[in-house]
Formats: structure tokens, C-alpha cells, sequence
């Protein structure tokens, strides 16, 4: 048997299916076999597989083992000359495996092989070739020098800048999302370390194939594309925890292990620094919008105070805390937070302020509700929003842009079937697919009934 396929799944139901759709058509005349070992799904994913999928080895486990420990369970059953260690949020083109096949079996020294990934957008996704994270690397990385120099061979080793993404080279470390490993390597270096319970495994595994005197081959011939991040939401505070301390651990054991405590120290030290710097950055883009609204809202309250009538003048606390509070909920609840940035979303969350706003105070200070009032909160709040979101948009902030994928145009090659199933996987798999996706998917079945009768 040539080749063994190795997917851990973890509630990505529909990613799961459009993988094993790519890697059952790219094994066309393969000689191989399929796993599919599932860390105790909840969406599905195990019905999918034993329904739709009944030539591929489900593990279905009875609870969260890790990625690892999945993988290693697989990895002991495989018959294959090959093992591929695959996310399931990738798609392979049909002939990945031919290729990479064809490159292993040329370089008998090859112990483990990198293809070039590309995300949902078609961007190159640099982890697809790294460099060992070494103390120094590490450093470069955390304090930014690795961002400011990216081709850099000193300052950029991390991704490996310097590296044309278009050239076959060999690498040190090996993504996890996609990793051809030579069987015969894995039985010699090992198996995954099972410590590592998510990130982190696959720079161990890599870094062992080194010493164990065979290459890892970065080969952009092959290609695949790479949702990134579904599995793992890599945007949650959980995320960095998780990540950083995997990065600890690869530390610890292989540049402090012989050396003083104080290095240990420092290392650990500086990754624990970079995991807080992550958490507060992450908190502050999910706070940009709000502290925009809040901030906006007050000024424009305190500035117009003055020229309100002399009976509805309300205190500072309620201009200070009870109005911004309330326009941040109100745009909380209609979704105006939400991204992609949607400019009506943000009128909307403005109108529905005003109206509380008018309404609840007048109703306090016992007046009348004026349309003066109504409009003043109404046009303050809708101000603040819109030209907030439009600065950002203006600024470049890719976060915060006001595309959206409904306004992108996507071309399907292939049958109406074929069509559909992509625009339910993008449905169901990102947001952003508006009312032109809605009327897309309408038309498409109008078509198939009409074609049917």
C-alpha cells in the first residue's frame, strides 16, 4: 500500500465533508487507505462519515484526546509506504498525492514533506515553510522584528521570508495541517509527541526527522487550499493559551533541558509575555467599535448639551455611562459589532438607541417626548457609528473593511450540483454571504426544478 490519509475531525462536519469529497478523488489509482479519527464530535460528523463515507476507518472516540494522541492512533494502524497528517478544514487538488509520491519516492532522504497552502481568499499562507524556533528566532518573533523584516535570513528565519514561495527548498519545520511523513521515518524518529495536546506536535515530530538525519522538503508543486482556523478558533483567548504554552513545552525540552534554570526562566518568561501581549491585543480589536460608539456618543453630547431646553438637561452620569452604555447594547443586540462591518446594521442599532433613548428618559424626567429629542439622539448615535466605521474602513483596517463575500464574485466550473454543494459549504462556513447569495441559491433552484420538469 502506497499511502495512508490520517484526519482528525473535531465538529467542522461540513468541512470534514468537502475534504474526504478532494482526497477520495485526488486517490484515484492510489493504492491507499482513508482514517477519519473523531475527538467526540457533536455536529454530526460521525453519521456523515459511516453514511456517506463507508470505505474510510472511523475512530470515533469517547472523548477529546488531542491531536496528537488522534493522530498517533491512526498512524499505528496505517499500512501505507506514506502517512499524510491532514486538517480538516483543507481541500487537495487531484493531484497532490501524484506529485508528492513522485517527489518522495526521487528523494529517498526526504523524511517528511510541506506543500504550499493557500487560505479561502487564494492568499499565500507562510507557515506552509518555517524555520525551528530557536531562541533567537523565538526572540525575533515576539518583539516584532520578524513582522518589520519578513524576508530577513536573521530576522525573518521564523517563516522563512527569504525563501521564494515558488521554490522547492528544504525547511526545517513541517505545518500540521498537511504533513507527508515516509512511514519508515515514523517508525524510526517516532511518533507524535502525545505531551502536545494541540500545536506545537508538529514542529516537535519535524525538528525529530532532522536529527534523525533525514530532510524535510518544502514543495510549492503541490498545492492545497487552507480554511485555517476552523478546528481551533485561533481568535479566542483559549487559542493563545493553548498555542503558547505548546510553545513552552517545544522549549523546554529541547533547548533547556541541558541548560541552567535561569535560561529555562527566561525563555518560558518571554512567551508568557507574548501570550498576555496576544489576549490584550485580541480584547482591543473586539473593543474597537464600542470604545469608537462611546467615545463619539459623549462628545457629541457634550457639545450639544448646551442647546437642549432647560427642563430635559440631564446629568453628566447619564451623559458619562446610561446613554453610552445603552447605544453599545442596542448595537450589540441589532449586530452592528458583527463583521464584515455592515454600515446598515450600525443606522439601524442608531435608530433603535433613539428611540430607547427618548422614550426611557423622557419618561424618567416625566416631559414630553419631542421629535428635536428623538432626532438628537438618533443623528448623534448614527454619526458616531458610521463615520467610525467609515475611518477604519478608510485606514485600510482589513478587520474592519465594508466588503463582504456577497459582493465578491465567484465563479463555480462544474455541474449544478457541484455549485450548490460549494455555496452550502460557504453558507454554512462563513459569514458574510448576504441577500445576493440568498437570490443566487434561489435561481439555482428554480433552474434545477425547471430543468427536472
Amino acid at each position: 500500500m502506497k499511502l495512508s490519509v490520517i484526519i482528525v475531525n473535531y465538529n467542522v462536519r461540513a468541512y470534514l465533508d468537502q475534504c474526504l469529497r478532494a482526497v477520495l478523488e485526488a486517490m484515484k489509482d492510489i493504492s491507499g487507505e482513508v482514517f477519519v479519527v473523531d475527538n467526540l464530535s457533536t455536529d454530526g460528523s460521525v453519521e456523515l462519515v459511516r453514511d456517506s463515507y463507508p470505505g474510510v476507518k472511523l475512530i470515533a472516540n469517547t472523548e477529546n484526546v488531542g491531536f496528537s494522541r488522534a493522530n498517533n492512533q491512526a498512524i499505528r494502524l496505517a499500512q501505507g509506504e506514506y502517512v499524510l497528517l491532514l486538517n480538516p478544514d483543507t481541500v487537495v487538488g487531484e493531484d497532490v498525492f501524484h506529485k508528492v509520491i513522485a517527489f518522495m519516492d526521487a528523494h529517498p532522504k526526504a523524511g517528511g514533506l510541506g506543500v504550499k497552502m493557500v487560505d479561502g481568499t487564494g492568499r499565500f499562507l507562510p507557515e506552509s515553510k518555517r524555520g525551528l524556533p530557536t531562541p533567537s528566532v523565538a526572540f525575533y518573533k515576539i518583539i516584532g522584528l520578524a513582522r518589520m523584516f519578513p524576508r530577513s535570513r536573521v530576522f525573518g528565519r521564523y517563516h522563512l521570508g527569504h525563501l521564494a514561495e515558488n521554490d522547492t527548498a528544504r525547511i526545517e519545520i513541517l505545518s500540521g495541517a498537511c504533513m507527508f511523513l515516509r512511514k519508515k521515518t515514523l517508525d524510526e524518529v517516532g511518533l507524535l509527541d502525545e505531551s502536545f495536546f494541540m500545536y506545537g506536535e508538529d514542529i516537535d515530530l519535524s525538528y525529530r526527522i532532522t536529527l534523525g538525519g533525514y530532510d524535510n522538503y518544502y514543495f510549492p508543486e503541490a498545492r492545497i487550499l487552507h480554511y485555517k482556523g476552523e478546528s481551533t478558533k485561533k481568535s479566542s483567548v483559549n487559542y493563545v493559551f493553548v498555542f503558547y504554552n505548546a510553545m513552552a513545552i517545544f522549549a523546554q525540552k529541547h533547548f533547556t533541558r541541558k541548560g541552567p534554570d535561569l535560561f529555562a526562566w527566561l525563555i518560558r518568561g518571554a512567551i508568557y509575555l507574548s501570550a498576555a501581549g496576544a489576549i490584550v491585543m485580541r480584547f482591543l480589536r473586539r473593543a474597537l467599535l464600542p470604545l469608537l460608539d462611546v467615545t463619539g456618543l459623549v462628545a457629541c453630547l457634550l457639545i450639544t448639551r448646551h442647546q437642549l431646553d432647560p427642563g430635559f438637561i440631564f446629568p453628566f452620569r447619564t451623559t458619562l455611562i446610561t446613554l453610552p452604555l445603552l447605544l453599545v447594547v442596542c448595537n450589540g443586540v441589532i449586530g452592528a459589532y458583527d463583521r464584515p462591518v455592515r454600515p446598515s446594521k450600525a443606522f439601524s442599532g442608531a435608530l433603535f438607541f433613539g428611540l430607547l433613548a427618548t422614550v426611557l428618559l423622557t419618561h424618567a424626567q416625566m416631559n414630553a417626548v419631542t421629535l428635536g429629542h428623538l432626532l438628537l439622539f438618533t443623528g448623534a448615535a448614527a454619526l458616531v457609528s458610521l463615520v467610525g466605521r467609515l475611518g477604519l474602513h478608510l485606514l485600510g483596517v482589513r478587520s474592519y473593511g465594508w466588503r463582504s463575500l456577497d459582493r465578491r464574485r465567484i465563479l463555480t466550473i462544474g455541474s449544478l450540483e457541484e455549485a450548490e454543494h460549494a455555496m452550502a459549504l460557504l453558507w454554512q462556513t462563513h459569514f458574510g454571504l448576504g441577500r445576493r447569495s440568498i437570490s443566487i441559491r434561489k435561481r439555482w433552484k428554480e433552474r434545477r426544478a425547471s430543468a427536472i420538469a
